[in-house]
This record gives C-alpha cells, structure tokens and sequence, in this order.
C-alpha cells in the first residue's frame, strides 16, 4: 500500500493513463453530452484525447476517451454518471 495505490488489490497505479468508452445511438448532440460529463471530473481534458466512431449502418456511435485517472473514486464516479444517462448504452 502507498500514498498514489493505497489499495494494494487494484491493478491501476495512479494516476494513470485510462481509457474509457461510451457507446449510444447516434445523435448529432451524443459528443458533446458526454464531453461535458467526461469534463465535469477530467478538467485537464484534452481534445486530442477523443475518438469517435460511427457504426458501419450509421445507428450507433461509440467514444473513445483517454482521461488521466488519479484515483478509484473518480473513475467510480465518472463511470456512475455516464452509465445513469438514459442516451448511453454502455461505458466500457
């Protein structure tokens, strides 16, 4: 157990490097809600860290984030937050 992992099961050292992503049905507006999610616990969110990708029939959307983590709680957080919105199928 140290100050940047104190619990010595997780397998993440903070902070780190974590990708996240957010899939739902394509909507114009689906992008910029989750970035302002995403942002409301990343502050330090850089516009090069996104990646979006619509499905080949143009139904879904799928985005890829790649935040800095500091600790579990955050990423708790942020996960409960995307996960509760009715426009998001699955964060992964």
């Amino acid at each position: 157990m140290n100050a940047l992992n104190p619990d010595p099961n997780s397998l993440l050292n903070f902070p780190c490097e974590f990708p996240i992503k957010i899939i739902g049905l394509f909507d114009p507006d689906f992008e910029q809600l989750v970035i302002e999610i995403v942002r409301q616990h990343c502050q330090d969110l850089k516009d090069q860290a996104i990646r979006t990708r619509t499905s080949r029939g143009g139904k879904y959307v799928s985005i890829t984030i790649e935040i800095t983590a500091h600790n579990r709680l955050q990423l708790d957080n942020l996960y409960i937050q995307l996960s509760q919105h009715p426009k998001v199928f699955m964060v992964l």
